[in-house]
């Protein structure tokens, strides 16, 4: 073979003539011709071998010139012969390379025809795939319909056969065709013709659909064959880069490419060559290449998850990234670092490089976690929920994370605080402290533990061992500074300074020479010397040193001074000092103590250590605790947001802390509970599963195991639960009793006997179980009906009064039958009055009244509820009941020493007050107008609900009767005769007898209920009597209940709440007691409701109510005046703006009831914005005193609802001309702020323009200038260029005009201007009111005087104030302002105005 077979770069460059010896393609064959040429090639193929394409090279090239006119069946049939090719010479070439006889002309042949047949093959594929994904595209609309025969069929057959191709280049590549190619240098053309065919491969849009795993895994391990043995390393790295620019699917592909490459491959440098190439990215650059940014972040982040140990190494080009402007990259690099942190940077066993990477991965965590990005934020936080789960956070940062998480609990981002909700739940399930202590029960073992450690240190330091140094070493430091003292010494020196020297020295060494005289050898004189220069007193050493010669010359010691000179004397210095083995253990003796022995102070060193890991391990637990309660506060708060991921995430939440026992976890379990009224299905549902997860789902061996532990769950739920929380828990347990489940006879059966005694239980357990049962007798009333009797006996018969809490719950209990009742169509269910429940109750009650048990009212409210619910003739027994409760307090006052005043007297209320007040027990009596009230309630509720229902239901069965009398053939006639006439009629005379009934109801509460031969008329001028004199009846609990109990009687009848409403309302102005105020104020809403007309008049005074200054009154008046504005009972006036003083009430419960009164307000169509106008006016009236700053918060809040723009521009022409009949500088600063606050439009800056005469004149005031020139640069930003040239044309207007009044400030036109201005100023000063009573006025406006000065008179209805009338500003837009003046208590300044309250629709009223 002369010719050698070049690979092209272009398929059309083998048609031209080459170089020498260089093939050329002869004859491109027709399409026509190519199926006999290919027939050809198969027959070649059988009989020659994988070697017959160097023949038929021609043939497989036509069809890649030819493709698109080719037929499908010649381009099949061309690549399965290219295919057996490739498959044939990967079958042949390994006998051909053991060979040991080959010649170059057999090489030269396997070469070309590896070549020509890998190359067309290659172009081929390439093509097929070009076209497989062009007819994808042209079929993927036609879903539901045939593809295109043609393009149909070979998109088909091309998914399976490209397999096929890729494990023929696979056999092939494997074997070690180098050796064909001289010095086994494979041209790079060749190399890049098969990894072209991969990458082309690649490129398609579903390489990464799990159907495509066989394809995507053969390209995976071709181009790892090419990168190890055909040096494609670098080809393949900058490809990967280029790729992932373009394609974004391709990040979970070249992930899971080069994860296989390291590790099956060992190619771990194709790892560090694509981190470096994506590490070397500038953040400009990827800011531009917005899709590649989120393939190289996605494929950083699988690569991290899939090889993070080979990532280490590179990490620090990665970090780079953290610090550029892509979030994306930033998350990316964030996760890499979190799998480094819990698959390699985790144990015990690091060394300390791998501490020190740990602990700076850690710290860019947590700098991370302060992203300026939330995504950035939220993914690092799940960073840590991950590390925190895999328990590879160190135990020091616990709480510096757990910190940080409970900081971001508060972040803008839903994202983030759904994250941080997350990572504190993982705490908690995985923390290494004790979670079910609380820091309140953590802090006395601390204290404790604390002093012991004190203790011991305190003892160890009395013995601290002296630090051992060696002599020698001791003399090498002092040496020098003594050599200077020794020549000092033996220097001659004159008379006069040696007598100094002495003096000088005299009173310091004075003592220790005369000690020194008195040594008896020369031992103790050389242990002295070494002291004095231990102590550095080396003059009186050396001074020591001399005389100790003169004192012991035959000593050995000091032998050598004999000849006196510097060198000797250090010499015997030296000597004394460091000495002998013997000499420095004598020394020791006079040294500080020796330590202890070794064991002994290893044994105190371990007993130290321990106790301070113990008290650090305190620390950390109550500084986790603390931490924790925190949390809870925070996230308990979340249970009401508006989001519905953020609220399941804190049920998730709340339901971990108690399953792991956390304290204070019940806290958030019960205030989720009222969720299961949410509208909100998932939030229903969430709360739902909860419940039954921690308390419907128990764990134990046996049903009645699992049943105990069910019942215990719950009544630790209801201990002290509030009423709502157990109507909540109500609709929960009685899904659990509504299902079917094993377990409900059990859990019935052990409530049965813990309420009876059967069972020890504590008595808070007990009420618990009576109250479960009444929720299990809603689902199946049976529970509580047959066991009535029992119920009775134990907790309504002889032991009553001993516990009254439990006949309460059980009467409620009882009362849960009921439900059924009222809900079905036949006779109602009652009892009849000898019943033994009834007996119980009576007897209970009339006993209770002479007793002075604080839980008998909700006892007896209870009661008389049941007995109206239950009772036959339920007025004739309470007639009695309180006939014999007069009796008994009769008796009572009897016993008392009082005769002649008999049961008759107390009710006609004819005795006189001060005799009374002598004889009655004052809780006795108010027990007894608490239970008079209480009949006279619920018998009106029993006219109308009761009696009234019965009517009808008696009414429905006669018509019934009625059309069944007639019969069938005459209703027949009638209804085809006229059939919508007689509906018509038969509605009309459905209402009249409707009509007919209620006038009934009315007619017997107007005349008969309060008639004197009934016994409740009897009771009602006593309590007359009370509430109208509280000097002579001062006792809280007795004016509490009368005003309680008249509020009830004047539910009666409309004359009876005529005649006592001034009385009620003197009792809300002037009542010491706020426990009678909030009572008042609920009653009187009550009564709003019922008698809206009667009521109406005196509106203002229970707005009054709101500047009360107990927040508990404040609290109940904003709530009830909430609910009757929102349900509009009352109509929306002005005083609208004492709720909006609350929002800035001192109180945040308050501020939060005002805050959801608005909230509630803007649902309705323009309701806060009709108020708006007339809100300003009363807030911004001098007389109020509020400062700015209150005003501007409570502004910025109302302003926040106005959303229209329409709504804007309207406001801003009314604030405007607000200008003009506002007289006082705060007036025009208030409104300019009140301007500045509206979100402007362009419209509304329009309107404002316009407006420019009505405010130009006040824009000397900074206070007005600034709020407007505050608008401009909001308008500015965003604008249009020509809607931003008139904003600053206006910004320089109101320049000009601000700048040119300050200049002109003496012009005559200001000076006659300003002293009318500045007397309007100086009287709005002088009207402005002081703070009185330690009340701030600017918190909650005027407030009215209290009683508390009046001691014992009587409540008298003030006279009309004699002051002069104050000027009050009006401005001409607002609505007409009523009289504020305190509530008229008087018969002629009584209101008299009783505008009929018309039900208009809600659109009407706004409009109005």
């Amino acid at each position: 073979m002369s010719w050698d077979f070049f690979v092209p770069v272009c398929v059309g460059d083998l048609v031209k003539t080459g170089g020498i010896n260089q093939y050329v393609v002869q004859d491109v064959v027709s399409p026509k011709q190519l199926p006999s040429h290919l027939s050809k090639f198969k027959a070649a193929l059988r009989s020659q071998g994988p070697l017959c394409i160097l023949e038929h090279f021609d043939t497989g090239y036509s069809v890649l010139q030819h493709f698109n006119s080719v037929e499908l069946a010649a381009k099949e049939d061309a690549l399965d012969l290219l295919v057996q090719v490739v498959s044939g010479l990967a079958a042949t070439l390994p006998a051909f390379f053991v060979s040991t006889s080959v010649s170059a002309a057999e090489r030269k042949e396997k070469l070309n025809a590896v070549k020509m047949s890998v190359y067309l093959l290659c172009k081929l594929t390439e093509t097929l795939e070009s076209d497989s994904y062009r007819q994808s595209i042209i079929t993927a609309p036609g879903k539901g319909g045939k593809k295109g025969k043609g393009g149909g069929e070979g998109l088909l057959q091309w998914d399976s056969e490209r397999e096929k191709v890729l494990h023929a280049l696979i056999q092939l590549l494997q074997l070690d065709i180098r050796s064909l190619w001289n010095l086994s240098l494979v041209e790079e053309e060749f190399i890049s013709c098969v990894t072209c065919c991969c990458y082309k491969l690649l490129e398609n849009p579903t390489i990464g659909h799990v159907k495509s795993k066989p394809t995507r895994d053969c390209i995976i391990h071709l181009l790892g064959i090419l990168i190890k043995k055909y040096n494609h390393l670098l080809g393949a790295s900058v490809k990967v880069i280029q790729l992932l620019q373009h394609f974004d699917q391709l990040s979970s592909v070249f992930a899971q490419a080069v994860f296989v490459w390291s590790t099956e491959y060992g190619l771990r440098a194709i790892i560090g060559e694509v981190i470096r190439e994506i590490g070397q990215k500038s953040s400009e650059e990827l800011a531009r290449e917005g899709s590649g940014v989120k393939a190289f972040a996605s494929f950083v982040s699988e690569l991290g998850a899939l090889v993070p140990e080979l990532i280490i190494p590179n990490i620090s080009v990665l970090i780079t990234h953290l610090e550029g402007e892509s979030n994306t990259m930033r998350v990316a690099v964030c996760e890499v670092l979190g799998e480094i942190l819990v698959r390699v940077l985790c144990g015990d066993g690091l060394d300390e490089s791998g501490k020190a990477d740990r602990d700076r991965f850690f710290d860019t965590l947590q700098e991370h976690l302060h992203d300026t990005h939330s995504h950035v934020r939220a993914r690092v936080l799940q960073v840590y929920t991950r590390i925190v789960n895999s328990k590879a956070l160190p135990l020091g940062r616990y709480s510096e994370v757990m910190e940080l998480a409970v900081g971001r609990l508060m972040d803008k981002s839903i994202n983030v605080v759904k994250s941080a909700i997350q990572l504190l739940g993982a705490f908690i399930a995985h923390n290494p402290y004790s979670c079910k202590l609380s820091s309140a029960d953590l802090k006395k073992p601390l204290e404790k533990e604390t002093a012991k450690l004190r203790e011991l240190k305190e003892k160890l330091e009395g013995k601290a061992p002296v630090a051992v140094i060696k002599a020698s070493e001791l003399w090498a430091a002092m040496e020098p500074e003594l050599l200077v003292t020794v020549r000092t010494e033996l220097e001659p020196t004159s008379n006069a300074e040696k007598e100094q020297e002495e003096e000088e020295g005299e009173d310091e060494d004075n003592g220790d020479v005369e000690e020194d005289k008195e040594e008896e050898d020369d031992r103790a004189t050389a242990v002295k010397i070494a002291q004095y220069l231990r102590v550095n007193k080396y003059r009186n050493a050396v001074r020591l040193c001399v005389r100790a010669h003169s004192c012991f010359p035959e000593s050995e010691m000091f032998a050598s001074l004999s000849t006196l000179n510097p060198e000797t004397l250090m010499y015997t210095l030296a000597l004394i000092f460091k000495g002998s083995d013997d000499d420095s253990a004598e020394l020791s003796q006079n040294l500080p103590p020796t330590p202890q022995k070794e064991g002994e102070k290893e044994g105190e060193d371990g007993e130290m250590k321990k106790q301070e890991m113990l008290v650090q391990y305190l620390k950390d637990t109550e500084t986790f605790a603390l931490q924790v309660e925190r949390a809870i506060s925070v996230i308990n708060s979340m249970l009401y947001w508006k989001t519905t991921s953020v609220v399941q995430e804190a049920v998730q939440f709340c339901v971990t802390v108690c399953e792991f026992s956390v304290a204070n976890s019940v806290s958030g379990v019960r205030k989720m509970l009222p969720l299961v009224w949410s509208t909100d299905a998932a939030i229903k549902d969430a709360v739902v599963q909860a419940y039954k997860r921690l308390y419907l789902n128990p764990q134990g061996d046996n049903i009645r195991t699992k049943a105990h532990t069910l019942v215990d769950s719950l009544s630790e739920l209801m201990v002290d639960a509030s009423l709502g929380t157990i109507q909540c828990l109500e609709e929960i347990v009685q899904e659990f009793f509504g299902s079917a489940s094993n377990l409900q006879s059990t859990v019935v059966q052990v409530l049965w006997e813990r309420f009876t005694g059967k069972r020890e239980t504590s008595p808070l357990h007990r009420r618990a179980s009576v109250l479960l049962l009444g929720m299990a007798a809603r689902a199946e009333r049976e529970v509580v009906l047959s066991n009535l009797d029992t119920l009775c006996s134990v907790a309504l018969g002889e032991k009553v009064t001993e516990d009254f809490l439990l006949a309460r719950d059980t009467i409620i209990t009882i009362c849960s039958i009921t439900d059924h009742v009222r809900q079905s169509k036949g006779a109602p269910f009652r009892l009849p009055q000898d019943h033994q429940l009834f007996t119980c109750l009576t007897q209970a009650l009339a006993e209770g009244v002479v007793m002075e048990d604080p839980y008998w009212q909700g006892f007896m409210e209870q009661a008389v509820r049941l007995i109206y619910f239950l009772a036959e003739s339920p007025d004739q027994l309470c007639s009695r009941l309180l006939q014999r409760s007069a009796r008994l307090l009769m008796d009572q006052i009897t016993e008392g020493g009082e005769v002649n005043k008999d049961a008759s007297q107390i009710q006609d209320g004819s005795q006189e007050s001060n005799e009374q007040g002598e004889q009655v027990n004052c809780v006795c009596l108010a027990q007894l107008l608490a239970l008079c009230g209480c009949v006279a309630f619920w018998q009106v509720s029993h006219l109308e609900r009761s009696v009234s229902a019965e009517l009808r239901r008696r009414r429905g069965e006669k018509e019934e009767r009625e059309e069944k009398e007639k019969g069938p053939s005459s209703k027949a006639k009638q209804q085809s005769a006229n059939e919508s006439a007689m509906e018509e009629e038969l509605g009309l005379i459905g209402a009249s007898a409707e009509d007919t009934e209620a006038e009934l109801i009315r007619k017997i509460c107007e005349t008969e209920l309060l008639a004197e031969e009934n016994l409740l008329s009897a009771f009602l001028p006593l309590l007359v009597r009370v509430c109208s004199s509280p000097g002579r009846y001062s006792h809280p609990q007795l004016t509490t209940a009368a005003c309680l109990a008249l509020s009830q009687y004047m539910m009666i009848s409309p004359s009876v709440c005529e005649e006592n409403i001034r009385l009620m309302f003197t009792v809300l102005e002037r009542s010491t007691f706020p426990v009678v105020r909030a009572n008042a104020i609920i009653a009187l809403g009550d009564l709003t409701v019922r008698f809206p007309n009667i009521l109406e008049p005196w509106t203002q005074n229970l707005y009054a109510r709101l500047s009360d200054e107990v927040p508990s009154v404040r609290q109940t008046a904003v709530t009830v005046l909430t609910q009757l504005v929102l349900k509009d009972v009352l109509k929306v006036k002005g005083q609208v703006s004492e709720v909006a003083v609350l929002l800035i009430d001192p109180e945040p419960h308050i501020t939060s009831l005002a805050l959801n009164f608005f909230n509630e307000l803007a649902s309705k169509d323009n309701a806060i914005y009709n108020l708006l106008p007339d809100i300003i006016s009363r807030l911004s009236d001098p007389e109020r005193g509020m400062t700015c700053e209150d005003f501007n918060t409570i502004m910025k809040q109302l302003f926040s609802y106005i959303t229209k723009e329409r709504q804007t521009e309207s406001l801003v022409e009314k604030l405007c001309q607000r200008f003009r009949t506002a007289r006082t500088e705060r007036q025009w600063c208030d409104l300019a702020v009140s301007l500045s606050l509206l979100s402007m439009c362009e419209r509304g800056f329009k309107r404002l323009q316009e407006c420019w005469e009505c405010y130009s004149d006040k824009l000397t005031e900074p206070g007005v200038y600034q709020p407007l020139l505050s608008i401009t640069a909001k308008l500015r930003r965003g604008a249009k260029p020509q809607f931003k040239a008139q904003v600053d044309e206006f910004e320089k207007r109101l320049t000009a005009v601000h700048t040119r009044g300050l200049e002109n400030v003496e012009s005559p036109e200001m000076d006659e201007e300003n002293p009318k201005e500045g007397g309007s100023t100086e009287k709005t000063v002088m009207r402005t009111p002081l703070a009185t009573r330690g009340r701030t006025r600017s918190k909650r406006g005027q407030a009215k005087p209290s009683a508390s000065s009046r001691g014992e008179e009587s409540f008298v209805t003030p006279r009309k104030s004699r002051k002069s009338k104050k000027p009050v500003i009006t401005f001409s837009s607002d609505e007409e302002v009523e009289d504020e003046e305190d509530a008229v208590m008087s018969e002629n300044e009584t209101p008299k105005v009783t505008t009929p309250i018309a039900r208009t629709s809600r659109r009407a009223r706004l409009r109005n």
